[in-house]
């Protein structure tokens, strides 16, 4: 996002698109400082707006931080369906399962390490925020189809559609899963590995990741 070039204000009133330009400042606020860098003054100050425009977008700072956070979401699960591309369609089914579940898991990861100030705000809105301001239509981006937790649930279907899981074994491993890898991308990115250098980090996700696979077993 924050590559993009950002609209003119100008551009803005003419296209109708001041909600996206706003949206699109926010996020490189969230993605410099986290969720705390989002501020309402500074995005409708950096788009050359008054408040007054700005509000009709964003009713105040939780309406825009919910937003921004079903964009991070989103950026999440395309980190995740990007690494999910990259394993090969062959080979027996129950070992392509355990692949893409490792994939979900890596791209994770790969997300916290390349985008810790989105990763951040990606789970900052607490739950009344983001009961009392759900997102706009333009904001989702998919979210509902295309969310992290959605596309590892699928993977753990295709588990057990594959033999690699029992379906007895099947309750609560989504969470298990999804508690692993984002405990140890907290600890990368603002925890005491957070030092670590590249390869080491990499060697603790593999070995986090076959912990995970070979307790399917």
């Amino acid at each position: 996002m924050s590559d993009r070039r950002s609209p003119t204000t100008a551009d803005t009133y003419h296209h109708g698109n001041l909600r996206q330009t706003l949206l699109e400042h926010a996020v490189h606020l969230a993605a410099v400082g986290g969720p705390d860098a989002v501020k309402l003054r500074d995005v409708q100050r950096m788009a050359g707006v008054s408040n007054a425009a700005a509000y009709r977008h964003y009713a105040d700072r939780d309406a825009l931080v919910a937003a921004v956070t079903e964009y991070a979401e989103a950026r999440l699960a395309d980190a995740m369906e990007m690494r999910l591309a990259s394993v090969p369609n062959r080979g027996p089914k129950a070992k392509r399962a355990i692949a893409r579940l490792r994939a979900t898991g890596q791209g994770y990861i790969d997300f916290a390490l390349a985008e810790p100030g989105l990763f951040r705000t990606a789970f900052a809105s607490n739950s009344a925020a983001r009961e009392k301001h759900s997102p706009h239509p333009e904001d989702r981006a998919g979210v509902s189809e295309h969310h992290p937790f959605q596309i590892l649930i699928r993977c753990i279907d295709d588990l057990v559609a594959a033999g690699a899981l029992s379906p007895g074994r099947r309750d609560g491993l989504d969470e298990a899963a999804w508690g692993a890898v984002h405990g140890l991308s907290t600890l990368f990115v603002d925890g005491p590995l957070r030092e670590a250098d590249d390869a080491r980090k990499q060697l603790i996700t593999d070995r986090l990741l076959d912990a995970i696979s070979v307790g399917l077993r």
